[in-house]
């Protein structure tokens, strides 16, 4: 890397490619970037110092970025090889990586605490490194969501030892790594559209876990498809809710807090208090404590860190909670699979268990749609009322009948309907939401200020 004054990101305003430019722009790099639309996010990194346009015109690139020699391109797989950036970076002789590869290159000289999963990987990657950095201990930790507590998804450490990433599987990104400390928290089928078959997807899983450096471990979730193959000398434990070596006990609901104590092979440990006092937590809180326990933080600096922990943005993330027991309440999440999108109402109505809940729903993807239409409406029908917005396509073209038609046709509840993205904002002037769960990976994100705006002038 020393070879580089500078980086470009074909795809600047992605999640995961943030975290590499912020890093990036603190070894003194100058960074620049193409994204397709502007975001929160893209105009957080250009405050920071990140020159992106929207335009893939590549007369824009800037200059600083037009010499092969000193110039590295990154891209993510949602960028179409079509990008006229790309093609002009790949037909000048440009080293052009995708974006595991060069996150593979930067955290392959520290102990990686890699998280992978279909769900579940985001917030429990996110608790690590909120313990290790409120530890003192601290780690680079490169995140899949703003984290709360720091307004951004991405921390630096020149001392510690640690990074702590998210393990993507998508586009088999996650086989760039070499872990320390492996995390699996899930293997639901997802991604289809690469893997072809679930037997694929659990494969690549698979092979995932003979990548852990030797004297490192294995921490997965019980129950799990999964028949992991680590190498010689690494050390597999099992995590879950009410078993595995890490587990849970003596768990307290009430008053809106949720408190428990954990049981690791070497101690329990009293008195957990969830941050973020959700159901699901529980479980990503013990492995993401099962893993700062493996790398020694301490067990009181790991209950302090777990107390204060706020959460990613979109996980779960309440947008308004008016006081009294009949207040409104809006919450978002970043749900994107049948069993993310199961989870999430769930815990809305575990929090809310006698109230009107509606959830708005933006489809992410046709593949996935496609694949999973039937999960999607199952978990739909779990609410009040279903609202969906039509597919948000991504790096996808449309497929001819796969539509948001497919899931609203299969849910149960009474009233469902489907909006565009205008009309969903004119609807809720009309309606009388009481608690309003939004979910989806895809530009929901964009409306969530005006949809608030619109449900705080609801009439009650």
């Amino acid at each position: 890397m020393k070879d580089f004054d500078a980086l470009y990101f074909v795809g600047a305003g992605g999640i995961g490619m943030a975290a590499l430019e912020r890093y990036f722009l603190a070894k003194g790099k100058r960074i620049a970037g193409y994204d397709r639309t502007p975001s929160e996010l893209t105009a957080a990194l250009q405050q920071e110092g990140v020159h992106i346009d929207f335009d893939e015109n590549p007369d824009l690139i800037p200059e600083y970025c037009r010499d092969p020699e000193r110039t590295l391109v990154v891209y993510t797989p949602a960028v179409p090889d079509s990008h006229q950036g790309l093609t002009y970076f790949r037909e000048n002789g440009f080293e052009v990586l995708k974006r595991a590869a060069l996150l593979g290159v930067v955290t392959s000289h520290s102990k990686g605490l890699c998280f992978a999963g279909t769900h579940g990987k985001t917030t429990t990657s996110s608790m690590a490194a909120h313990i290790l950095h409120d530890s003192g201990i601290g780690c680079n930790a490169f995140l899949g969501g703003v984290l709360r507590n720091y307004n951004s998804n991405f921390l630096l450490s020149s001392t510690s030892p640690y990074s702590v990433i998210e393990a993507d599987e998508f586009d088999r990104s996650f086989h760039h790594l070499r872990p320390h400390i492996a995390v699996v928290t899930s293997t639901d089928p997802d991604h289809l559209d690469i893997y072809g078959t679930a037997e694929n997807y659990l494969e690549s899983f698979a092979h995932f876990t003979e990548l852990i450096q030797p004297g490192g471990a294995l921490i997965i979730h019980t129950g799990l498809a999964l028949k992991p193959r680590v190498p010689e000398g690494v050390k597999t434990y099992t995590y879950g809710r009410e078993a595995g070596d890490f587990h849970a006990q003596n768990i307290r609901k009430g008053d809106g807090e949720i408190t428990f104590d954990l049981v690791t092979p070497w101690e329990t440990v009293s008195d957990i208090s969830l941050g973020v006092p959700v159901d699901i937590n529980i479980e990503n809180g013990i492995a993401a404590m099962a893993a700062c326990r493996l790398v020694e933080v301490p067990v009181d600096a790991m209950r302090k860190a777990m107390a204060t922990f706020m959460g990613p943005k979109r996980r779960f993330e309440f947008w308004l909670k008016e006081p009294g027991k009949q207040g409104r309440v809006m919450i978002d999440d970043y749900a994107h699979h049948p069993g993310e999108l199961t989870a999430s109402i769930k815990s809305v109505r575990d929090l809310y268990p006698d109230r009107r809940l509606t959830v708005i729903f933006q489809p992410h993807l046709y593949t996935r749609t496609r694949d999973f239409a039937p999960g999607f409406a199952a978990a739909l029908s779990l609410a009040d009322e279903v609202i969906l917005l039509p597919i948000y396509p991504a790096r996808e073209e449309p497929i001819p009948g796969v539509t948001s038609e497919m899931i609203l046709e299969q849910v149960t509840s009474t009233k469902k309907c489907i909006y565009s993205k205008e009309n969903l904002i004119r609807s809720i002037e009309l309606s009388n939401f009481d608690v309003l769960l939004t979910a989806g990976a895809g530009d929901i994100a964009n409306l969530l200020p005006q949809i608030c705006f619109e449900f705080k002038k609801q009439q009650r």
